[in-house]
């Protein structure tokens, strides 16, 4: 009798832990192909994108443009996220960074990330069809092309002004969000795609000197690779001064006042800063450093816009 009731506990233990096994392998699943998505970048590109929105209309946001905009512009640059691992599989393998992501790892084949970065990226471009608008709608599926395909099958592989050239389109969300309220394009919206544009090179420059030797590892043509550290050290202040002229900008044009422009003044100085010391001091792990103080200068610039809208 004992013995029963023991193996019947036993078989009910064993049954208990399998349905936790099953449901803690669906969750990770569903992690796995969040990552797909890189969704922290993804964030900070619709958080410019709704900046575009906010700027582009006097008062209260159009609700439906608004939500779906978000929705579809999110979904495809997640698209365009997962494409990117696809293309990368095999260099993502060979480097410490990205040996983890789902591709190299063995956490999902090329079938399957394929599938799911197909799917995300047509539905999104429908929902921005069907209650957005086709102009951002095609936009944001030439921003895909630019980033998916002509900057990771192509520029990455094949000259070191790469991430310059393949900038724009990931500069992109505030114009798409600006066209997704208003459908058409304006001249502003371009001034805040200009921010990114400039800002995004000395932002990748500074990972990029610090992931250099895993880089130059598998033959990518980053511009530590290809010109030295210390020539990337003089491109990324001479672009922080640059970018420092442009956050200007949409101050001089009444795009924005006070808030924004004591934002950017003091969030430039401390990228000029961070770009200065990398430059002509020798401090351990500076690069790094200045690549995450570019992630919260962006962020942060673009909530002063915001802030400045609707406060002043």
């Amino acid at each position: 009798m004992v013995s029963r009731t023991s193996t019947q506990h036993s078989v009910v233990a064993q049954t208990a832990a399998s349905k936790h096994e099953l449901v803690s392998k669906n969750k990770a699943t569903w992690r796995v192909y969040l990552t797909l998505t890189k969704p922290k970048v993804v964030a900070l590109m619709l958080l410019t994108a709704l900046v575009g929105m906010c700027l582009a209309v006097p008062s209260g946001l159009p609700l439906q443009q608004t939500v779906f905009g978000m929705i579809g512009i999110g979904m495809m640059a997640g698209s365009a996220a997962a494409f990117n691992h696809l293309i990368d599989k095999k260099i993502d393998g060979q480097m410490t960074r990205t040996s983890r992501r789902p591709l190299p790892s063995g956490e999902l084949n090329s079938v399957r990330v394929f599938g799911f970065a197909a799917v995300i990226g047509l539905l999104g471009f429908a929902t921005l069809v069907v209650w957005v608008n086709q102009l951002t709608a095609w936009l944001t599926f030439a921003s895909l092309l630019g980033y998916a395909v002509i900057y990771t099958l192509y520029l990455k592989r094949a000259t070191p002004q790469n991430i310059v050239i393949a900038g724009i389109a990931g500069a992109m969300p505030p114009l798409l969000g600006w066209t997704a309220v208003t459908n058409e394009l304006h001249s502003n919206a371009w001034l805040l795609v200009m921010i990114i544009f400039i800002w995004t090179p000395p932002h990748f420059w500074a990972l990029a000197i610090h992931r250099r030797d895993e880089y130059a590892k598998v033959n990518i043509p980053m511009l530590p690779v290809t010109h030295g550290i210390e020539y990337t050290k003089t491109s990324i202040l001479l672009y922080t001064l640059l970018l420092s002229i442009v956050c200007v900008l949409p101050v001089l044009v009444g795009m924005s006042s006070w808030i924004y422009l004591s934002a950017s003044l003091l969030l430039n100085s401390g990228f000029v800063y961070h770009a200065w010391v990398l430059k002509y001091r020798d401090e351990p792990h500076w690069a790094m450093k200045t690549f995450k103080f570019s992630i919260y200068h962006l962020m942060i610039l673009f909530v002063a816009l915001l802030a400045d809208h609707y406060l002043l």
